[in-house]
């Protein structure tokens, strides 16, 4: 069996495939080894990945190398089955290497938008197998926390759809402000995109993702799991 391991900016992300057939997912808010050793109860791993934005707690590497025959740390150096256009690669996010992996894996002739909307809010382009580049920009939570911390008066407000366009009380709108703009920003990328490119695929992700599926103006195809699943696609494509 194959162990997946997601570590992201706010959540960890477990994931268990047989082959490339997924069999758990789940979220691990506090990453211990004690919790990590739960979610993995009754399952015989022989091989592992893991992509992390974070440092890796110790326990990790010794866990894994202890316990697991074959482990991959994804890295910019790790052999890919696209290649890799980005000028700085040891800057490049492995979240969205595995992202772009993923859509190779589905589209790998195909002109691709990942579009994942965490943390960040980024957009990668993948091309006929190379990946061109993309861009990063603040997600929600983050503009949120931004109007919040760098000026005086503003509150703290929490995602939500309840709120009033044109906003009728300060709350209602940073929620219209933050919500529209980021909206705003998603679907000019796609139609901007879409002015260059022709017969491309379009994919969603994220944990903001579900939020905003519903404020995009363009066909698109909505994966949760596309990280997890591009990260799997690696192990496979290295382990052989």
């Amino acid at each position: 069996m194959n162990l997946v391991i997601d570590v992201g900016n706010t959540s960890t992300k477990v994931a268990v495939f047989e082959g490339r057939k997924k069999l758990s997912v789940s979220y691990i808010d506090d990453f211990s080894c004690e919790e990590l050793e739960n979610k993995l109860s009754g399952f015989k791993i022989k091989r592992a990945i893991i992509s992390s934005v974070r440092n890796l707690p110790p326990f990790i590497t010794d866990l894994f190398f202890t316990n697991i025959p074959y482990v991959h740390i994804l890295s910019h150096k790790s052999k890919l089955p696209f290649r890799i256009e980005y000028e700085t690669p040891e800057t490049l996010g492995t979240d969205r290497i595995a992202a772009v992996a993923g859509a190779f894996n589905l589209f790998p002739l195909s002109e691709t938008l990942v579009i994942d909307a965490g943390t960040a809010i980024t957009y990668d382009f993948l091309s006929a197998g190379i990946y061109k580049g993309g861009n990063i920009s603040p997600g929600l939570t983050m503009r949120f926390k931004a109007l919040n911390e760098f000026t005086r008066k503003l509150p703290l407000v929490s995602l939500t759809d309840n709120y009033t366009i044109p906003g009728r009380n300060t709350v209602d709108a940073i929620l219209a402000g933050v919500i529209s703009g980021v909206t705003y920003e998603i679907n000019e990328y796609i139609r901007t995109f879409e002015k260059k490119n022709t017969g491309f695929n379009i994919l969603l992700t994220g944990g903001d993702g579900g939020y905003i599926k519903g404020k995009i103006n363009y066909q698109f195809t909505y994966m949760p799991d596309i990280v997890i699943d591009g990260l799997n696609y690696i192990l496979e494509y290295n382990a052989v």
